[in-house]
């Protein structure tokens, strides 16, 4: 996943993404480690807040725009 890229590309924090998921910082950590799998609800959120697709963020795609 790019959650990571996304995020440092962004210059924002784990707490600062975790704060707009509505979620802990240590389980968005989790998210971006591979240790706990992104609930779909999460991935959806992250996708509309990047302005991508959740193809891009699984890294299905290399197209950063999303879908039309």
């Amino acid at each position: 996943m790019r959650i990571r890229d996304l995020r440092e590309d962004s210059n924002l924090t784990q707490a600062e993404i975790a704060k707009h998921l509505h979620i802990k910082q240590n389980t968005y950590s989790q998210y971006e480690n591979g240790q706990r799998q992104i609930p779909l609800s999460c991935l959806i959120a992250l996708a509309k807040f990047y302005k991508t697709s959740t193809d891009y963020i699984l890294g299905l795609t290399d197209t950063r725009t999303p879908y039309t």
